[in-house]
């Protein structure tokens, strides 16, 4: 029967600055996503007869049922698109971390639907796929198209971005599983300047990024678990050019000169 092995990259946030909030609670921001191709898990889709999805996880421990996961929930989703979808089989190891700020679980979502579409031919768009991403969670889009992309609104409006970052990523995993509800939560978005604009910083100097391209989320993230203040300052003092929290954490990265 048909297989496909597929290695789904993780990604970080380039400055991520809260422009405001809506009225149904959700916050505006602005971001720029770019994926790190030197950090991926493995994902194998292979067929079976059982007309629904199985998963077996290795590597790194997962929390939650197997239903729950992404993988499972994204196959679910696209064979409401397509009833005749066969079953599947899906075998995952984790080498992202989750709760990180790393966009693992979304990653392997996007790479599923992606791996899907391949397998069995269906034709799908990258922009239908997007589509249907777009309903597991505000990152899954992002990884169908997998470049550079400046997320606006609630995190789901996307313009593409000519942005080479010509350093080496340096990502630091503290083992904490940070909440993005938690720190949403905690955010006083009323202390940010919804003036700024993400894509004039990222045009900056990358010497002047340390003092303009700021993450909000570190705010309440850092005053939660102090420790990852110390993360992005020891990254610094290792020569970092830039150091910032990923999304809402709990991984810290830094750019080095290669």
């Amino acid at each position: 029967m048909a297989e496909i092995t597929l290695y789904p990259n993780a990604k970080v946030n380039l400055g991520l600055l809260i422009k405001g909030k809506r009225a149904d609670g959700y916050h505006l921001l602005e971001t720029l996503l770019y994926p790190i191709s030197d950090l991926k898990d493995t994902l194998s889709i292979s067929e079976n007869n059982t007309g629904d999805c199985s998963l077996e996880v290795s590597g790194i421990n997962l929390d939650g049922s197997w239903e729950d996961n992404l993988c499972v929930k994204a196959y679910r989703l696209l064979k409401q698109a397509v009833p005749d979808l066969p079953g599947v089989n899906v075998f995952l190891k984790k080498n992202i971390p989750a709760g990180a700020g790393l966009g693992g679980g979304s990653s392997d979502a996007a790479f599923t639907l992606k791996g899907l579409n391949q397998l069995f031919d269906l034709g799908l768009t990258d922009d239908i796929l997007a589509g249907i991403a777009g309903k597991l969670g505000a990152d899954v889009p992002f990884f169908i198209y997998n470049k550079p992309l400046l997320a606006r609104g609630i995190g789901t409006e996307f313009e593409e971005i000519d942005l080479e970052i010509p350093y080496r990523f340096m990502i630091v995993n503290s083992g904490i599983h940070s909440s993005t509800v938690a720190a949403y939560r905690a955010l006083d978005y009323t202390i940010f300047d919804p003036n700024r604009d993400l894509k004039s910083i990222l045009n900056l100097p990358v010497s002047q990024w340390p003092d303009k391209l700021d993450n909000d989320l570190e705010v309440p993230v850092f005053e939660m678990y102090p420790v990852l203040a110390e993360k992005k300052a020891e990254l610094y003092r290792q020569g970092a050019v830039y150091a910032a929290m990923s999304g809402s954490g709990s991984a810290v990265f830094g750019l080095f000169n290669k």
